[in-house]
């Protein structure tokens, strides 16, 4: 069986599920819009040299392509939001403040496949750099594997609160 999302962790927060859950509710609107847009255009004619025509139908099959991935991913994923016992264990859903051997500090959360975000440093359970971290606690050392070659980082905090609510 071929199946895309062998090896992918089914874990997500009740943030990136309720994030696919609006995104999928905000595509099915969007493709009502874009068929009403296709059928307008279908009805001009010579649909072969109508842009507007061409044009819809790519976004139509764009928008099909990723409401039949939510539908088929959605039922697959677990929501995560419980804290577990130890919080100083670094788990599914930690902030993980990390300082290097210069002493520069990156905060990092480890999130579900389909909502990593290296622009907000959330990275997936299933990278190396999270699978490194998890069951680590605080003053642990850890080694990362990365392309650039191992990297030492020390465990300077773990959270399980959202450090900018406060």
């Amino acid at each position: 069986m071929n199946d895309r999302h062998a090896g992918r962790s089914p874990h997500i927060t009740r943030d990136g599920w309720d994030t696919l859950n609006t995104e999928q509710d905000t595509l099915w609107a969007k493709r009502r819009k874009v068929v009403a847009h296709l059928s307008a255009a279908a009805a001009e004619g010579d649909r072969s040299e109508n842009a507007e025509y061409i044009y819809r139908k790519k976004q139509l099959r764009e928008i099909d392509r990723r409401i039949r991935y939510l539908q088929k991913r959605l039922p697959q994923l677990k929501v995560v939001d419980s804290r577990p016992d130890d919080p100083e264990q670094i788990f599914f859903g930690a902030w993980i403040t990390l300082e290097n051997a210069d002493g520069e500090q990156n905060r990092y959360r480890i999130v579900g496949a389909d909502e990593f975000d290296p622009k907000r440093n959330w990275i997936s359970v299933d990278s190396p750099m999270a699978r490194a971290l998890l069951r680590k606690r605080v003053d642990d050392d850890v080694v990362v594997q990365t392309p650039g070659g191992q990297v030492e980082w020390y465990i300077v905090a773990v959270d399980y609160r959202d450090p900018a609510s406060g």
